[in-house]
């Protein structure tokens, strides 16, 4: 049999992929597992717990708007490896107030960093990639399964110490900071420079990702929460979440090929509408298998999204123009996912915990068929190879 070499890039892409698991697994997706002993302990509403959810949200909108102008400065090599020791630092930090707004300020704070992460990582990922190729920004974004999967089986144990859990989350995010050093490369000129926005042919995709963003985030946030009101046991709670950030990290084998190859918006279009479907499957019932299998199609889907939308901004614009094109659209992502978990939050207090996961299925179905009947408008740009561009 012979031997198939595999995609250049995609070792850099695998350790690079340990930033969206410490800015999304680790800094996003654990406060879902955290939030019902956080709760419990101090005393919160529905509504504040996703106002807290909603400030690492605004974080990342401040970070989108930052990162363009860091990039600049410090280049991109640079603002990755800041982003994440930054994000580390957050998290461990996290643990030393139970005071709300400390709490504000702090989740904000690594929402800010994140986006740092996000944005730098996602351009070293696609610069990683030659030709047609995605596999290296497919594998970059599943690394939030690697945070995912981490955080699903330890921090359901420590049940109400959720102080140690956020410190054991810090300490697993600077060893992650440093493995993923060397990763980021150099910061040569070309690198250095983030270019200019270039949103006009993009425009669809946008809007369908902004709902996205608003949509998805309230099923990770509240997922947990559900669970627990419908007296699920903590294995459950710990296989759930095990199988989500499974499905994440396993997502490149199933979407690298429909991302690269679909035309237009198709890849978008059907990973939004698989997302809703999870959703819709997780109120069918709480049982462990639907709720499993819930995890399943969610977890395989959701960071296929901000793929999609790297590699549509890939194909339609220069790669000069990636950083700050990415920079927008992050920052579309932070808009919806600020608003996203207060709301549905808000909703739930009035009505039940199954009201985040309704807000989810909605919503996603929207951003489906709003990338399924639009398309990215035609470009006299060609994509060209990553490896050229970036190095």
């Amino acid at each position: 049999m012979a031997f198939t070499a595999p995609p250049a890039g995609l070792w850099q892409a695998v350790r690079l992929a340990l930033g969206t698991a410490s800015a999304l697994g680790f800094a996003r997706f654990a406060y879902g597992l955290l939030l019902p002993a956080m709760r419990d302990d101090l005393d919160w509403t529905l509504a504040q717990a996703g106002a807290v959810g909603a400030a690492n949200g605004l974080g990342y909108l401040l970070g989108a708007l930052l990162t363009t102008a860091l990039v600049r400065r410090l280049g991109m090599a640079s603002a990755f490896r800041v982003g994440m020791a930054l994000t580390a630092a957050s998290l461990v930090t996290t643990a030393v107030s139970g005071d709300y707004l400390v709490l504000l300020a702090v989740r904000t704070l690594s929402g800010t960093t994140g986006a740092v992460v996000f944005i730098a990582g996602g351009v070293l990922a696609s610069r990683a990639a030659t030709g047609a190729s995605t596999m290296p920004i497919t594998v970059y974004f599943a690394g939030t399964g690697l945070g995912i999967m981490i955080s699903g089986v330890t921090v359901p144990l420590l049940g109400p110490h959720w102080r140690l859990a956020w410190v054991g989350l810090g300490v697993a995010a600077a060893l992650a900071t440093l493995a993923s050093w060397t990763a980021a490369g150099g910061d040569d000129e070309r690198q250095a420079t983030a270019g200019r926005a270039r949103l006009r042919p993009l425009l669809v995709p946008a809007l369908a990702y902004l709902l996205f963003a608003a949509g998805y985030i309230a099923y990770i946030t509240f997922l947990s929460t559900y669970l627990a009101d419908r007296q699920a046991p903590v294995v459950q709670v710990v296989l759930t979440w095990t199988v989500l950030g499974t499905a994440v990290a396993a997502a490149p084998a199933v979407w690298s090929r429909p991302i690269a190859e679909w035309p237009g918006t198709r890849a978008l279009a059907t990973l939004l509408a698989v997302l809703a479907g999870g959703a819709t499957l997780a109120l069918a019932s709480s049982a462990t298998p639907v709720a499993l299998a819930s995890a399943l199609a969610y977890g395989a889907t959701f960071m296929g999204v901000p793929a999609a939308i790297t590699a549509l901004i890939r194909a339609h614009t220069p790669a000069v123009d990636w950083a700050a094109t990415l920079a927008v659209f992050t920052t579309v992502f932070a808009a919806g996912q600020t608003a996203g978990p207060w709301l549905a939050g808000l909703v739930a207090d009035h009505t039940s915990t199954a009201a985040p996961l309704e807000w989810t299925a909605v919503l996603c179905t929207a951003a489906a068929a709003i990338a399924l009947v639009g398309r990215p408008a035609a470009t006299d740009h060609h994509p060209q190879s990553i490896k050229g561009a970036g190095s």
